[in-house]
């Protein structure tokens, strides 16, 4: 269990990370793995194909019960920032619950900074298959990806978070008209790709969600009339931000 936070602005949700790293000493990394973690689960709750460990009592070995339907295809596609970072660690866990996983980067290997690049990293050593396609790259190769796109059964939207502020262009647009072209279900990590976290509303190009997993607390925007058009369902999926943080934004 834990506290419901009202919905927070990006500078109040920016505020919280640095802070966790500063005064508590939560490296960035960890909370994108609760991130991660907690939005692949709510994936495969979403698709119906939940993997459940069974009880070492009743098994002689450690295996899986899993569903009768076949595990989805899922594509998940990630900027070079930290909504991408999470985008990988989603990938990492599906990958280890068995769930055939491929990572689209919207980035050059060699651009990726920080967390994503450390995700991109563990990718790489774990021998997940990972394109890397640079923002440099006419917007027409794009239709190399379509083929991916078509074969998937879910897509992760893991492009951009919470700290956009103005509308996509180039290959992130076209990248993201693709995905909504594409008629997959989507799961949004944060908030959905080219929407303002602040007031809801689309940038520009902007993905239209299934379900959107939205981190530590819901986005301020969130609740903006016609913003549940690209957020779909919501869940708020909790991170391990400690209570002597975040209790000032408790939900009252």
């Amino acid at each position: 269990m834990s506290i419901r936070l009202r919905p927070l602005s990006r500078e109040e949700l920016r505020g919280l990370d640095q802070r966790a790293e500063r005064e508590s000493g939560i490296p960035t990394l960890l909370l994108m793995e609760n991130a991660g973690r907690g939005a692949a689960s709510w994936l495969a709750e979403l698709s119906g194909t939940t993997t459940v460990p069974i009880d070492r009592r009743m098994a002689d070995s450690d295996v899986l019960a899993r569903p009768e339907r076949p595990l989805p295809d899922v594509v998940v596609v990630c900027g070079p920032g930290n909504n991408g970072g999470d985008g990988g660690v989603v990938a990492r866990h599906l990958d280890s619950w068995g769930y055939p996983v491929q990572v689209i980067w919207l980035s050059g290997r060699e651009s990726l900074r920080g967390d994503a690049a450390i995700q991109a990293g563990i990718l790489e050593r774990s021998g997940l298959e990972q394109i890397f396609w640079s923002e440099h790259q006419s917007c027409s190769s794009l239709d190399a990806l379509e083929p991916i796109l078509a074969r998937a059964d879910w897509l992760v939207d893991g492009l951009f978070g919470t700290g956009l502020s103005r509308p996509l262009e180039g290959s992130s647009q076209a990248l993201v008209e693709r995905i909504n072209r594409s008629n997959k279900p989507i799961l949004a990590l944060d908030l959905p790709s080219g929407m303002d976290a602040d007031t809801g509303r689309p940038l520009g190009a902007t993905v239209k969600a299934t379900a959107t997993a939205t981190f530590a607390a819901p986005k301020l925007g969130f609740s903006t009339p016609g913003a549940g058009e690209y957020t779909g369902k919501v869940a708020v999926i909790e991170i391990g931000l400690p209570r002597s943080l975040t209790a000032v934004f408790r939900d009252r």
